[in-house]
């Protein structure tokens, strides 16, 4: 994946932003409108670049990227599970009148949050590591000439950004259910 050069970049989009917008002003006081107008064109396009490195789309089980495809760790879907059954049992222990079922689906439901919140930070720490382990290694392979290992160490970046993004998705989401949004 390294050789693809449309890899978004939070970093690159900020250096395109930036170069953009002092294009845009150096236009803007030389009285150039191609200078200008071709500074907009390249905040436009970073904006577009920041948004790309960010997006990540969670399906059961996993998160897809544009540059890879990553597994979560299986505390996170198994506690989900487990917060689902437990839900159910507090709901149907409330309805017959049965405390003991009604408990036991609140401690289930609990244990469900526990489990998942840890698969998610397993996660995120995963992904942040990766990202930093194949960014690092990238850069080195790079300055050694290393084609083959700079591609593998950007695939490993690439991964943990994607999984990295993941875990963040489903932290917010949760957040915002917390918080009634």
């Amino acid at each position: 994946m390294s050789a693809n050069n449309n890899n978004t970049s939070t970093l690159k989009s900020y250096v395109d932003s930036a170069a953009g917008a002092v294009q845009n002003v150096v236009g803007s006081v030389i009285g150039s409108n191609v200078d200008e107008t071709e500074g907009r064109a390249k905040q436009q396009k970073a904006h577009a670049e920041y948004d790309a490195s960010h997006s990540a789309v969670k399906v059961p089980g996993a998160t897809v990227s544009s540059n890879a495809v990553t597994r979560d760790d299986p505390n996170r879907s198994n506690g989900s599970w487990n917060q689902t059954a437990g839900s159910a049992k507090e709901f149907v222990g409330g309805v017959i009148g049965n405390e003991s079922l009604k408990q036991t689906g609140r401690e289930q439901n609990r244990a469900g949050q526990e489990q998942e919140a840890r698969g998610q930070v397993k996660d995120f720490t995963s992904g942040v590591g990766d990202r930093a382990s194949g960014a690092v290694g990238s850069a080195v392979a790079g300055l050694t000439g290393d084609r083959v290992k700079q591609a593998e160490y950007q695939d490993m970046h690439d991964a943990g950004k994607t999984q990295q993004r993941g875990a963040e998705h489903d932290i917010r989401k949760q957040e915002e259910a917390r918080r009634g949004y």
